[in-house]
């Protein structure tokens, strides 16, 4: 049965979709999915309770469906394509459509284990891909293949070990980053607080209180991490900086990070 969280951030989902009906029948098509709901929840159970790992379930694929969403459109509002346009193979729904896919599905691969999901959630996606992009697409196969590579390449581009090329690639990877608040955290803190190594990456989520996503004044995008202490930063460094720096999209963003009630460091 879904949380109360996972169906307001459904809701949210959909209300930021609403000038985009394919890509709302195409949410609403994943959100009624049974099968993907008990992959997206076992895979959360295997990062939990069995790695020990932050939140990879529905909550967490859910909200970096919305900071892809909040970021394309800030793009687009900025007069900024995304590769499907610039390449005049697709539109901006299409690139919608592609990146919110492969939010819902980009972890499926911690069913398995942490070496290599990436890899692991594409083989898992592929069968749901290809459903879902038939039932919304039946007439045109044009749109599901690039649709699809585009998922693709943005699944296995989430953790920035592979190289990606695509705007859309990119807005995956970074707003995968983003979801790093304490609600993350908050689970594997409480079932075991034995020390381990890798704590630091429970204890630096636990300190971020909000990531603002906005329009930024020198770049498109801004986004502005709130903490409340410095063991943050390590999550700004290690995690997001990270993955920003090896996104496409990095022309586009600027970033600033700090304690709440302090001067915030610019990072880009």
């Amino acid at each position: 049965m879904k949380s109360a969280k996972e169906i307001a951030t459904e809701n949210k989902i959909i209300e930021k979709l609403k000038n985009y009906p394919k890509c709302i029948e195409l949410v609403k098509y994943l959100f009624s999915d049974e099968e993907l709901q008990e992959m997206q929840d076992y895979a959360n159970n295997v990062s939990i309770k069995r790695l020990g790992y932050n939140d990879h379930g529905p909550v967490h694929m859910r909200q970096v469906a919305i900071n892809a969403v909040k970021m394309l459109k800030i793009l687009q509002e900025s007069g900024i394509k995304t590769s499907l346009e610039s390449e005049e193979i697709g539109t901006f729904e299409d690139s919608m459509c592609a990146v919110v896919l492969a939010s819902l599905v980009h972890d499926l691969g911690m069913m398995v284990g942490r070496q290599g999901h990436e890899e692991m959630s594409v083989m898992l996606a592929l069968p749901i891909i290809d459903k879902v992009l038939l039932k919304i697409f039946p007439d045109n196969i044009h749109k599901r293949v690039v649709i699809k590579s585009l998922t693709v390449e943005s699944i296995i581009g989430h953790m920035s070990t592979k190289k990606i090329h695509s705007i859309e690639a990119g807005i995956l990877l970074i707003a995968d980053g983003c979801d790093m608040t304490k609600g993350r955290a908050r689970i594997p803190m409480a079932i075991n607080n034995t020390p381990k190594v890798g704590d630091i990456h429970k204890y630096s989520a636990n300190a971020i209180t909000k990531v603002n996503i906005q329009h930024g004044e020198s770049k498109p995008i801004r986004l502005d991490i709130e903490m409340s202490s410095e063991v943050g930063f390590f999550q700004i460094e290690e995690v997001l900086l990270t993955k920003v720096d090896s996104s496409p999209a990095k022309q586009y963003i600027e970033l600033y990070a700090g304690v709440i009630g302090e001067d915030k460091k610019c990072y880009l």
